[in-house]
Protein backbone atom coordinates (compact mmCIF):
# COMPACT_ATOMS: atom_id res chain seq x y z
CA UNK A 1 0.00 0.00 0.00
CA UNK A 2 1.27 3.49 -0.83
CA UNK A 3 1.65 6.46 1.47
CA UNK A 4 -1.67 7.82 2.78
CA UNK A 5 -0.26 11.37 2.85
CA UNK A 6 0.87 11.12 -0.78
CA UNK A 7 -2.58 9.84 -1.74
CA UNK A 8 -4.24 12.76 0.03
CA UNK A 9 -1.81 15.40 -1.29
CA UNK A 10 -2.22 14.18 -4.86
CA UNK A 11 -6.01 13.82 -4.61
CA UNK A 12 -6.01 10.07 -5.19
CA UNK A 13 -8.47 9.89 -2.30
CA UNK A 14 -11.46 12.18 -1.69
CA UNK A 15 -10.28 15.42 -0.04
CA UNK A 16 -11.63 18.93 0.49
CA UNK A 17 -8.97 21.11 -1.13
CA UNK A 18 -8.94 24.75 -0.07
CA UNK A 19 -5.66 25.75 -1.77
CA UNK A 20 -2.94 24.14 -3.85
CA UNK A 21 -0.02 24.85 -6.10
CA UNK A 22 2.54 22.58 -7.77
CA UNK A 23 4.31 21.88 -4.43
CA UNK A 24 1.59 21.63 -1.77
CA UNK A 25 -2.02 20.63 -1.39
CA UNK A 26 -3.99 22.15 1.50
CA UNK A 27 -7.03 20.20 2.63
CA UNK A 28 -9.56 20.33 5.42
CA UNK A 29 -8.81 17.89 8.20
CA UNK A 30 -11.42 15.11 8.03
CA UNK A 31 -11.64 15.23 11.85
CA UNK A 32 -11.43 18.98 12.54
CA UNK A 33 -10.58 20.42 15.91
CA UNK A 34 -12.36 23.64 14.92
CA UNK A 35 -13.99 24.83 11.72
CA UNK A 36 -11.28 25.76 9.24
CA UNK A 37 -8.71 23.21 10.51
CA UNK A 38 -6.42 22.69 7.50
CA UNK A 39 -3.59 20.28 6.70
CA UNK A 40 -0.76 21.41 4.43
CA UNK A 41 0.84 18.45 2.63
CA UNK A 42 3.72 18.48 0.15
CA UNK A 43 2.86 16.69 -3.07
CA UNK A 44 6.20 14.89 -3.02
CA UNK A 45 6.88 12.40 -0.24
CA UNK A 46 8.70 13.69 2.82
CA UNK A 47 8.29 12.27 6.30
CA UNK A 48 9.80 14.98 8.49
CA UNK A 49 10.44 18.71 8.33
CA UNK A 50 14.22 18.27 8.11
CA UNK A 51 13.76 16.33 4.85
CA UNK A 52 11.94 19.13 3.01
CA UNK A 53 13.91 20.76 0.22
CA UNK A 54 14.17 24.53 0.46
CA UNK A 55 11.59 25.26 -2.25
CA UNK A 56 8.97 22.94 -0.77
CA UNK A 57 9.63 24.30 2.72
CA UNK A 58 9.12 27.84 1.46
CA UNK A 59 5.83 26.87 -0.18
CA UNK A 60 4.65 25.19 3.03
CA UNK A 61 5.29 28.43 4.95
CA UNK A 62 3.71 30.54 2.20
CA UNK A 63 0.60 28.34 2.31
CA UNK A 64 0.44 28.61 6.11
CA UNK A 65 0.50 32.41 5.84
CA UNK A 66 -2.28 32.50 3.22
CA UNK A 67 -4.47 30.04 5.11
CA UNK A 68 -3.92 31.81 8.43
CA UNK A 69 -4.98 35.13 6.92
CA UNK A 70 -8.10 33.56 5.39
CA UNK A 71 -9.01 31.84 8.67
CA UNK A 72 -8.62 35.13 10.56
CA UNK A 73 -10.83 36.95 8.06
CA UNK A 74 -13.50 34.25 7.96
CA UNK A 75 -13.72 32.83 11.49
CA UNK A 76 -12.26 35.60 13.67
CA UNK A 77 -10.40 33.21 16.01
CA UNK A 78 -8.59 34.45 19.09
CA UNK A 79 -5.46 32.86 17.68
CA UNK A 80 -4.10 30.20 15.35
CA UNK A 81 -1.90 27.25 16.19
CA UNK A 82 0.41 25.93 13.49
CA UNK A 83 2.01 22.62 14.35
CA UNK A 84 3.74 19.63 12.82
CA UNK A 85 4.18 16.22 14.40
CA UNK A 86 7.09 14.13 13.19
CA UNK A 87 8.41 10.64 13.66
CA UNK A 88 6.16 8.25 15.57
CA UNK A 89 3.82 11.16 16.34
CA UNK A 90 2.87 11.64 12.68
CA UNK A 91 -0.27 9.64 11.94
CA UNK A 92 0.30 9.90 8.16
CA UNK A 93 4.03 9.02 7.90
CA UNK A 94 4.09 11.97 5.50
CA UNK A 95 5.02 15.53 6.46
CA UNK A 96 1.95 17.63 7.14
CA UNK A 97 1.39 20.87 8.98
CA UNK A 98 -1.81 21.65 10.88
CA UNK A 99 -3.28 25.17 10.78
CA UNK A 100 -5.89 25.31 13.53
CA UNK A 101 -8.08 28.27 14.52
CA UNK A 102 -8.21 28.60 18.31
CA UNK A 103 -10.54 30.30 20.76
CA UNK A 104 -10.13 31.69 24.27
CA UNK A 105 -10.79 29.24 27.12
CA UNK A 106 -10.41 26.25 24.81
CA UNK A 107 -7.92 23.70 26.05
CA UNK A 108 -5.67 22.56 23.22
CA UNK A 109 -4.59 19.50 25.21
CA UNK A 110 -7.53 17.61 23.63
CA UNK A 111 -5.82 17.95 20.27
CA UNK A 112 -3.09 15.56 21.40
CA UNK A 113 -5.31 12.98 23.08
CA UNK A 114 -6.31 9.75 21.38
CA UNK A 115 -9.98 10.29 22.23
CA UNK A 116 -12.42 11.66 19.65
CA UNK A 117 -13.49 15.29 19.49
CA UNK A 118 -17.17 16.15 19.80
CA UNK A 119 -17.24 17.51 16.26
CA UNK A 120 -19.97 15.73 14.30
CA UNK A 121 -21.48 19.10 13.36
CA UNK A 122 -18.14 20.21 11.89
CA UNK A 123 -17.72 16.94 9.99
CA UNK A 124 -21.22 17.29 8.54
CA UNK A 125 -20.46 20.70 7.06
CA UNK A 126 -17.00 20.10 5.57
CA UNK A 127 -18.23 20.92 2.07
CA UNK A 128 -19.64 24.27 3.20
CA UNK A 129 -16.46 25.00 5.16
CA UNK A 130 -14.36 24.13 2.11
CA UNK A 131 -16.36 26.47 -0.12
CA UNK A 132 -16.21 29.35 2.38
CA UNK A 133 -12.49 28.95 3.04
CA UNK A 134 -11.65 28.54 -0.64
CA UNK A 135 -13.46 31.83 -1.39
CA UNK A 136 -11.65 33.59 1.45
CA UNK A 137 -8.29 32.30 0.17
CA UNK A 138 -9.04 33.36 -3.39
CA UNK A 139 -9.75 36.92 -2.18
CA UNK A 140 -6.24 36.95 -0.70
CA UNK A 141 -4.30 35.48 -3.61
CA UNK A 142 -6.16 37.06 -6.54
Amino acid sequence: MGCLGCSLANKQLPVNVVYENEYVCCILDHDPYNEGHVLILPKLHYEDVDELDETTGNYVIQASRIISKAIKNLYKPDGITICQNGGIFSELSHFHMHVVPRYRDQSFAEFYLDSSFENEDLKNKLLLTRNDLEKAINKIIL
